[in-house]
């Protein structure tokens, strides 16, 4: 085996751990949370069904939103993940340790394919591009229509408020998508009136 082809095994075996990474939203049926594999396959799938609605959708690169969507939780299999409604979290420390993750994981790649890998990763948490700020966009979108058709889901579990949610959620969907955001906000309304009304 080449050394190029058994480093590419050896990376591909790792993140095979990413599917033991459990986060905090629950699959739509509610039998059980999600793992960060799940996950991510489904923001994979969320770019692909809803580029159109990019801020920017003549200037995204759909290919590149994948890429990034796929590869943004890696670092949890060391990192763990970090709720979004999570109190007192330390987010500098938090980025120290993903960013150690990341080097570590995208290292176990051949040189060239690695530092790729770990520059979109990079990108993706900077956010500061139209194919980061898309990215960002669904990767927020997604827990959000999660808590929307379970009822409430994580926002129950961390005790989130209607303007908690708006404001979190909104800041970094809106970068991505005025579109999404329009109606993603009505979902949260949505849930807070019917919580409001029983």
């Amino acid at each position: 085996m080449s050394d190029a082809i058994a480093q590419q095994f050896a990376f591909l075996v790792e993140i095979d751990r990413l599917k033991t990474v459990m986060r905090q939203s629950p699959l739509l049926d509610r039998s059980r949370k999600e793992n960060s594999g799940e996950h991510s396959w489904h923001l994979a799938m969320y770019a692909l069904t809803l580029a159109q609605h990019a801020d920017e959708p003549n200037t995204v690169d759909l290919n590149r939103v994948i890429r990034m969507l796929l590869l943004h939780d890696i670092v949890e299999i060391d990192a763990g993940d970090t709720p979004f409604f999570a109190k007192g979290v330390d987010y500098a420390e938090t980025e120290k340790t993903e960013l150690r993750a990341a080097r570590r994981i995208f290292g176990l790649l051949p040189v060239e394919q690695g530092a790729a890998m770990l520059a979109l990763w990079q990108e993706f948490e900077m956010a500061e591009t139209p194919d980061a700020r898309f990215a960002k966009a669904l990767d927020r979108l997604q827990p959000l229509i999660v808590n929307a058709f379970t009822d409430g889901g994580t926002w129950n579990d961390f005790d989130v408020s209607e303007e908690e949610a708006m404001r979190r959620y909104g800041a970094i969907i809106s970068r991505g998508s005025p579109a999404l955001w329009r109606e993603a906000e009505k979902l949260v309304a949505q849930h807070f009136a019917k919580k409001r009304a029983r």
